[in-house]
């Protein structure tokens, strides 16, 4: 896995570079996710995992310090743990148990899966404890056609015996929905698995609002599947999300930048 190379900045001295431009990554991603308004207090996260040149053969990844809002986290309070919970950066912020055992599990437990988001969106909630869940009823939920996969709710996600259940249930599919919880996706970086939460997001903001209407249009099993197939934002090939990421960032940067320190 190539280390993110978005936001030039010096590394801290003693810092690999490598380990600086994904935490100035993880830590853009944060203030994008406050400047949409897809926070929950102090709650929530998006992990991402180290390069191997930071990391070698051991999986380790950066979390948000637990108590902070995203509007906080900065590059250098990043946490590094790896996949049994231990801090490797002397940080002196504690981490969220319900965050590490969710995300932990996904890294550890899904090839490519290199960068994990979870939210507790007012729309994405919504639709999670909606019988049925989301349909395929609109622009949106058409193009994750064969993409989603839905796990059961089993209570707040601390205990480490649910972790081969999620794997179970996940199979594989980037964008997932915790029934009666909220949206997760995952990717093999972080434009790529922003690209398929945002997608998942505004399908489910577009159910919620069509619900309150009447009833949905069902868009065609094959009309849907084409549009997965049609849809360029997932594909490595055509950048995976790092255009309209980048775009993110700019407008983030030109409001507030303290997320670089």
């Amino acid at each position: 896995m190539n280390a993110p190379k978005l936001i030039e900045t010096p590394a801290p001295t003693g810092m690999h570079p490598d380990e600086w431009a994904t935490r100035l990554e993880l830590a853009a991603c944060y203030r994008v996710f406050d400047h949409l308004g897809w926070t929950e207090l102090i709650y929530n996260h998006i992990t991402l995992r180290l390069p191997d040149s930071v990391s070698g053969d051991d999986k380790q990844f950066l979390i948000n310090p637990f108590g902070l809002h995203y509007s906080e986290v900065t590059a250098s309070n990043l946490v590094k743990i790896n996949l049994q919970g231990e801090v490797l950066d002397g940080s002196r912020h504690p981490v969220n148990p319900a965050g590490f055992v969710l995300h932990a599990t996904i890294h550890g437990g899904i090839e490519g899966a290199h960068c994990v988001m979870h939210t507790h969106t007012t729309a994405g909630v919504a639709v999670a404890s909606l019988q049925g869940g989301l349909q395929q009823t609109n622009f949106y939920s058409a193009q994750l056609h064969g993409m989603l996969a839905y796990h059961d709710f089993e209570g707040i996600t601390i205990h480490a015996e649910e972790g081969p259940r999620v794997i179970a249930s996940i199979d594989k599919k980037p964008a997932v929905i915790l029934r009666n919880h909220g949206l997760l996706s995952w990717g093999s970086s972080v434009p790529h698995a922003f690209a398929i939460l945002w997608t998942l997001q505004r399908a489910c903001e577009i159910q919620s609002a069509t619900l309150a209407m009447g009833a949905p249009i069902e868009v065609p099993e094959n009309v849907a599947s084409k549009c997965t197939r049609d849809s360029l934002q997932f594909d490595p090939r055509h950048g995976a999300g790092r255009d309209v990421f980048n775009a993110l960032v700019r407008q983030v940067d030109r409001i507030d930048a303290s997320y670089k320190v």
